[in-house]
């Protein structure tokens, strides 16, 4: 009896398989295609049944790094990761994830390959100077091969990113020296338009001031020219009002002119400021002057008496 009961605990032993949650066994019969097992305790055929492979069901993701080289003979090099899963849990997708393929090893490898050789035909027909910023083409471009391959292997495609793209250290150098230099032209530049639009403004602004000086000049002329027409005719109407009164008390003309010529050389020594200047105040200098004014007078009575003619 415990021979016996050793031998079927032996045997169930042999026949009790545990799949895993988020995986489907694949059973099959001296080699042959049997049957699938769901997650938990099952049980198979001991010595005529096996387990010929787990397929997981679950999200899978692969990390790559490779090279590329570009239009221009660059060494482009990339880091890219690869999100994948079955395409269901159905019995003809598990079969085809576990048959196509004599390995999980062998799949992987191809799925390598297959990334790679995509972004390499890609980045061969391009320069380095637009890879960096072709990111989102060369994702869109291997992402409709691969999940053509994926689909044929029993997989879907769930995420291709592109997490790196650098350049050997002689090509960055080069680059950041290309960069650098650019954005020296570029503030120069900038600095040039700077300049042009601060000595722009200040011609504005000193062409503003000229006319606002010359049209403040001009009224200031005006209102000059304006003060003294006003200043003679105050003193004509002055003088002959005086003359006036003077003819009417019997006063000779001549203290007039005289009492004239006291009170200009008078103004002129109060407001000449330090200035030195020389008048002939003698009795000859004052008849010669009056001499003058009365030529004056006589010359201004011809021209009126022409213009009314």
């Amino acid at each position: 009896m415990i021979p016996a009961a050793i031998i079927l605990v032996v045997l169930i032993l042999l026949s009790a398989t545990i799949i895993k949650q988020g995986s489907v066994g694949v059973v099959t019969r001296f080699g042959k295609y049997q049957r699938l097992m769901s997650p938990g305790i099952n049980f198979k055929v001991p010595l005529f049944e096996g387990v010929f492979r787990k397929v997981s069901v679950q999200n899978q993701s692969i990390e790559l790094e490779f090279e590329a080289i570009s239009l221009d003979q660059a060494n482009v090099n990339f880091k890219s990761l690869i999100v994948f899963a079955a395409q269901d849990s159905s019995e003809e997708t598990i079969k085809k994830i576990a048959f196509r393929f004599i390995d999980e090893k062998s799949f992987m490898q191809t799925l390598v390959r297959s990334v790679e050789s995509s972004i390499r035909a890609f980045v061969a027909n391009k320069k380095q100077t637009e890879i960096l910023v072709l990111r989102a083409e060369i994702i869109g471009a291997v992402t409709d091969h691969l999940e053509e391959s994926l689909n044929s292997w029993g997989y879907h495609l769930l995420g291709l990113q592109i997490n790196d793209i650098s350049f050997d250290e002689a090509i960055m150098r080069s680059m950041s020296q290309v960069v650098s230099s650019n954005n020296m032209k570029l503030a120069a530049e900038n600095e040039a338009q700077a300049q042009y639009l601060i000595k722009t403004r200040a011609a504005e602004a000193e062409a503003r001031a000229i006319r606002v000086k010359a049209e403040a000049e001009k009224e200031a002329s005006e209102l000059k020219g304006a003060g003294n027409a006003r200043f003679r005719e105050q003193v004509a109407e002055g003088l002959a009002n005086a003359g006036k009164t003077m003819q009417a008390g019997d006063v000779p003309p001549g203290f007039m002119l005289f009492t004239m010529w006291i009170d200009g050389m008078k103004y002129i020594s109060e407001h000449g400021k330090g200035n030195v200047m020389f008048f002939d105040g003698s009795n000859e200098g004052m008849e010669r002057t009056i001499k003058q004014m009365q030529a004056l007078k006589t010359l201004d009575k011809r021209s009126l008496e022409a213009a009314a003619h």
